[in-house]
């Protein structure tokens, strides 16, 4: 349980989308539209990133390509393999990489994330994801996507296994002796041999405890599944509020769910995402984001609605608000978080389809701020101030140029105003989030 009276601090990551958050950053004259793949553009990032002192470079993940690839760069590199390298090539910033419990098994997931932890001393974080696309299941031997509560139920499971597996061997489990030729104490290294629903694991893992304890958990879902999810396991959570009092309520939510896990109030970060667009003054900046979305080819952004929404494209009028009284996506199969925000950005500000494709940047859902380096500095604080956010998970327009306009021009407003460091105090992506490390479970 967290006791800590420390203040609270700001925390930031950034979301390193390929080329940018928006569709059309790939196309931009200053930008490679080989970035996606390029492991020099994800380096440049990081190293920005940590410069600035962020918390951690974040990186989703699909495991199909499931979105409109003639209109778009996309998320193609594996997260724990460019992660590695991103290891090596910093010293200090998280690094927190998005694996699916859909479509992976418990034992590869904690090894993996375990050699991570080991190779960056400390840095690691999973990011939990049930995937909830067709493209991604077909990928796997099925014809359809699981029903919602049974892969969340997955996800429960494979998450408490991945646990015990990271506390199988015991924090002086390894000896490495030379005198008495003990490598190792095996009495302090135990099978798990769980047996459950969905896993037979015996264990226990083949490498010593990772030097966080666990990496640090992090978690997506807005669906009461996916809270309870994040209430029993996560340490920080990434969500997709669009308003202030929606976020506010989400947060405090999470933290009543948490308490009757026995987890203590401050136990969840709560880190929506956030898109900027920053300018020298505030037309420029909207002449900027104009200029982004103009770039998209209207039929890329109308499927991406359509099928945010789970509804067949023609049903969209662009010149008119969106359709009343849609069902969850996929008979409920689909991604609630996205349809949930879409749907509250449009009914609460009554925009047609067209106005609200450029209010959201072309987005799926996630809140967009534009401005000056002051304005975003100003809102973000607020958040944080009114209990709406204990940070943000950060998603740069166009990448590495919004992220050095970020980092420029709104940190040092941030720290000048006392709620974001000014250096790293510790050296451990726990320590940056003012999480403790977990005692070994016997």
């Amino acid at each position: 349980m967290i006791t800590s009276d420390a203040p609270r601090e700001l925390h930031l990551n950034v979301n390193v989308l390929h080329s940018g958050f928006l569709p059309s950053a790939w196309r931009v004259p200053q930008a490679d539209p080989y970035a996606f793949a390029d492991i020099g553009h994800y380096v440049a990032i990081a190293r920005m990133a940590e410069a600035a002192k962020l918390d951690a470079v974040f990186l989703a993940d699909n495991a199909a390509i499931a979105d409109q690839i003639q209109y778009r760069s996309i998320t193609a590199l594996e997260p724990t393999v460019l992660l590695a390298v991103l290891a090596a090539s910093t010293s200090r910033i998280g690094l927190i990489g998005t694996a699916s419990t859909s479509y992976n098994e418990p034992y590869n997931i904690a090894r993996r994330f375990a050699t991570l932890d080991h190779v960056s001393r400390g840095r690691a974080g999973w990011n939990i994801v049930t995937t909830a696309d067709l493209p991604s299941a077909r990928n796997f031997n099925r014809d359809d996507v699981p029903e919602h509560g049974a892969r969340y139920a997955r996800g429960d499971e494979f998450t408490r296994v991945v646990k015990d597996l990271w506390d199988s061997w015991a924090d002086d489990a390894f000896l490495g002796d030379k005198a008495a030729g003990r490598f190792t104490d095996p009495r302090r290294i135990r099978p798990i041999a769980h047996e459950g629903e969905y896993f037979k694991v015996q264990g226990p893992l083949n490498l010593p405890r990772p030097p966080q304890g666990h990496p640090v958990l992090v978690q997506a879902g807005a669906s009461g599944d996916g809270r309870e999810l994040a209430a029993r396991h996560a340490e920080a959570v990434f969500s997709a509020s669009i308003s202030l009092d929606e976020a506010r309520a989400y947060r405090r939510d999470l933290h009543e769910r948490a308490e009757r896990h026995g987890r203590g109030p401050r136990a969840i970060k709560v880190l929506p995402g956030l898109t900027t667009i920053i300018g020298d003054t505030e037309a420029a900046a909207l002449r900027r984001r104009d200029e982004l979305v103009d770039l998209i080819p209207w039929e890329y952004s109308l499927n991406r609605l359509a099928g945010t929404l789970g509804i067949a494209p023609d049903r969209i009028d662009p010149d008119k608000p969106l359709p009343q009284d849609l069902p969850l996506p996929n008979g409920g199969r689909g991604n609630h978080t996205f349809f949930h925000a879409t749907l509250a950005a449009g009914r609460r500000t009554g925009l047609t389809a067209r106005q609200l494709v450029r209010e959201l940047a072309g987005g799926g859902g996630h809140r967009v701020i534009v401005g000056t380096p002051e304005q975003i500095a100003d809102d973000i604080e607020h958040w944080f101030r009114e209990g709406a956010a204990d940070g943000f998970n950060l998603m740069p327009d166009v990448l590495p140029e919004g992220l050095r306009a970020f980092v420029d021009g709104v940190v040092p407003i941030l720290q000048r105003r006392g709620i974001f460091r000014t250096e790293y105090r510790g050296g451990t992506l726990r320590e940056h989030l003012g999480l403790p490390r977990p005692a070994r479970r016997d």
